[in-house]
């Protein structure tokens, strides 16, 4: 047992073929933590930095890998649309690799939510300027579409930019995670500048 639980926590010891069942993954770790989903919250936007926004993403296994890039980036607050798969999903949880926990993540009527930012709005589209040559603003929303149909038209009409990963090979598209942390890494770098 590990001795720096806090006092507040309450430890149960089970037996491997029991902590087995008790979660919803064939080979759970050495350890499960049941904690109350906490209420909703009205989103807080940083002045500085990224804000992410996520149009329709279905894939949890994307989802979790977000949080995860989100976290890894310095990102706080993720924008999800009504359509966005369920923080909750044990998929999500276990794609985000305990960084669900760091991040805050909003379910709001996206278009609607957008509409009454006052901050550039960056959107990835296949057509958008090739973010190489992009000059990258200190602070901004970064609008990442569904893995199979992009950006909603509602969505896309709150963007200021439309910016694209250059394509030098064959590959159709990119994962949605993918292209969130090809964006956010020259974002950052040359936000940075």
């Amino acid at each position: 047992m590990v001795a720096s639980i806090p006092k507040a926590v309450e430890v149960f010891e089970v037996k491997q073929e029991l902590l087995s069942g008790l979660g919803s993954f064939i080979h759970n770790h050495e350890v499960l933590a049941v904690a109350a989903i906490p209420s909703p919250t009205d989103p807080a936007l940083s002045p500085i930095g990224i804000t992410l926004a996520l149009d329709d993403i279905q894939d949890p296994g994307n989802l979790g890998t977000i949080i995860r890039i989100a976290d890894w980036y310095g990102i706080t607050t993720i924008l999800c649309s009504q359509t966005t798969v369920e923080l909750y999903n044990p998929k999500v949880l276990q794609a985000s690799m305990g960084s669900f926990v760091k991040v805050n993540l909003h379910y709001v009527d996206l278009p609607c939510y957008l509409q009454g930012l006052n901050l550039p709005i960056l959107g990835a589209m296949l057509d958008g300027k090739p973010l190489h040559d992009f000059l990258f603003p200190a602070h901004g929303v970064l609008v990442i579409g569904n893995e199979s149909h992009g950006i909603q038209p509602a969505v896309q009409q709150t963007l200021t930019e439309a910016i694209a990963i250059p394509k030098y090979g064959h590959a159709n598209s990119l994962n949605a995670a993918m292209a969130t942390a090809i964006l956010c890494d020259n974002w950052k770098r040359i936000a940075s500048r």
